[in-house]
This record gives structure tokens, sequence and C-alpha cells, in this order.
């Protein structure tokens, strides 16, 4: 599950030189995890316009010179940029990392990376994975906003950073210009809404296939906190969502869910629950609003066309869920990846 509420932003540029992809710095830390530092490399760095140009350049860059980085595993990474790169990026991302020193212990930057940060142009969107939210957060740049992190952290992270709204629930939130994550893998989940959020859900969906990897997980990080193991042959609701996802256009109630899985009521929902995070009701609307969004982007459907397909039933209604989801309604969306798709030469998978 995630918190997303941000317009989706026109991410590369045509200048009167042409076409210039959206840059993406990727913050190496000393103590960083190889496998996220990774994460943005891969992700960004497959969606293509028409002309086969790359719609985002990605580079790695350093608080120091050129050179090597330490990590957690048992080799050090060669970091091409120093900290003058971050100047010319529109996106920074930042990695966890284990060797945080003053920043996860106090709170507070050390002057190095402080002086690395103060490199990053105004307006600039800024995103973390996992401990890497102690970077944005000692920076300042998360003060009286909502943020997540990793759930082994959260508790400490709270207490470090108390005008932080930390929700420990969910795999990532977007605040606009600001976006963090939760642990590891929430950082591919992260990487690919931001994709979605530039390019729309056909080039999300593409980078996702050929990572073999979901588009958009349901739930949020309580399904991943240790609990005791459940047995083996007890149910699942597994069934119960491949069937709703084949009916959205359908009115579906819960009833309805829980019979598919010859279940109480009572004991569909906490199991689905246990199960994804969520309760069915929320991860139904879910499903419909990702619907909606992709015939937005691909089809010319009629709002109320679009309402009906996507289950909820008037345009009315499916404004207001969009507006609550997404934090904009469904003119807006559809105005913005259409010109999106004008500008960019009609981005192809």
């Amino acid at each position: 599950m995630s918190v997303d509420r941000a317009v989706p932003a026109d991410p590369a540029t045509h200048t009167t030189e042409g076409f210039r992809p959206h840059r993406v710095a990727v913050l190496a830390l000393d103590g960083l995890l190889p496998f996220e530092l990774g994460i943005p490399h891969r992700i960004f760095g497959r969606p293509r316009d028409a002309l086969g140009r790359s719609l985002y350049e990605v580079f790695t860059c350093s608080v120091r010179p050129p050179g090597p980085v330490e990590t957690d595993a048992d080799f050090a990474v060669q970091v091409p940029h120093g900290p003058e790169a971050l100047a010319r990026a529109d996106t920074v991302i930042v990695p966890a990392s284990y060797e945080l020193g003053p920043v996860f212990e106090e709170g507070r930057l050390t002057e190095e990376l402080a002086a690395a940060l103060a490199r990053i142009r105004p307006g600039t969107r800024l995103a973390s994975i996992c401990t890497g939210v102690y970077v944005l957060a000692a920076a300042g740049y998360l003060d009286g906003r909502p943020a997540t992190t990793h759930w082994a952290e959260a508790d400490h992270f709270q207490q470090l950073f108390p005008r932080i709204e930390v929700d420990a629930d969910v795999l990532f939130i977007d605040d606009g210009d600001v976006l963090t994550s939760a642990g590891v893998a929430a950082g591919i989940d992260l990487c690919l809404h931001m994709v979605r959020r530039d390019f729309g859900t056909a080039v999300a969906n593409d980078v996702a296939r050929r990572m073999v990897v979901p588009p958009h997980r349901d739930g949020g990080q309580a399904q991943y906190i240790e609990r005791p193991v459940p047995d083996p042959q007890l149910a699942t609701t597994t069934g119960a969502r491949a069937w709703a996802l084949a009916r959205l256009h359908e009115p579906i109630q819960l009833r309805d869910l829980a019979e598919q899985e010859a279940m109480s009521v009572r004991t569909f929902t906490r199991r689905f629950r246990e199960e994804v995070g969520v309760s069915p009701g929320q991860w139904l609307s879910r499903q419909r609003v990702e619907r909606a969004r992709q015939l937005l982007e691909s089809t010319d459907l009629s709002m109320d066309q679009v309402a009906r397909t996507s289950g909820f039933g008037t345009a009315q209604s499916m404004r207001q869920h969009m507006q609550q989801a997404l934090g904009v309604t469904p003119t807006a969306y559809r105005r913005t990846f259409r010109a999106l798709a004008d500008v960019h030469c009609d981005v192809v998978p």
C-alpha cells in the first residue's frame, strides 16, 4: 500500500537544443546496501520513448570526489561522480546505509554530507529508500511532513524526528516533491511508482514485467512483520482476489468475496487483512483506481464509461475516489498524461 497524493509531473525536458531526459542522481554513502544502490539504475534505466531515447539519465555520486565507497558487503563500489553532480539532478535518491553515524544516532548531518546536499537545486525531487530517510530528515526536508521507513526503525526514527508524521504501515509515501519508502524491496515499489507518475501505467508495467515483479503490491508493511507462521493447510484469499479482478466492473460485496473461499465474512476479512495488509474494501477500491488510471491513459472512453468499466458506477464516485487516492481529478489525470504522451513523442514500452 502507498500514500500517493501528488499530481503527476513532467519529468523530461524539451529545450531549444532538443530532448533531455530526466536526470536521476543516486547518492552513495559509506555502508550502503548494494542491492538498494542498484534499484534506481535497474528501474529508471529501462524506459525509452518511441525513438529509442532513454527517458531517464541515471548517475551515481558520492559526498567525496570520485572514488571507492564502502558497502555493507565485502566489496566497495567505484563511484564516478562527486557531490557536484547533485547540482544537475532533477531527482535525487538516497538509498539506505548502515554507517550513517551522527545522522542515525543524533539526527545531525556531518559537514561533508551537509555540504553535498547544499548543492541540490531548489525544486529537485527527493526520494529515499529504507533508512536513507534519515538523511532527508536530518537535512530538514521532512519537517511537518509524512514519511515512512523500515518498520524495525520506525519508533527510533519517530523519537529522533518528532516533527515528522511517521507512518510505519505503508510501503511508500509520495508527498509531492519528497518521497520515502520502507525497506529494501519497497524501494522497487517506490521507483516503479515514480515511473508511473512520470510516464504512466503502461511504461511502469513494462518495466515491472521485465524485472518479473508486480507493478503494484497490495497492502503495507504489517504483512511482513514477524508473527506465528500460519497453518499451510488453511485456505487463502488468493482465489477471491483473482475473481474480483476479473469482475471489477460489477458490484462486489464482501459476502461475495467470502463465498469464493467458502468462508464466513468475519473469517475472510481477518484472513484477507493478514495476507494483504488492508481490508477487502480498501483493496477493492485501490484496484478500481488502478483500472481507471489505465483507462484514462490509454483510451478515449468518456468519464462515465471509465467509471462504469472500473466499477465506480458513476463519474462522480470515480472522481471522489481518485481525488482521495491520488489528489487529482480524473480529468486532470487524463490531461496530464495525454500532454506527456504528446511531449515525449508517444512514449511506448
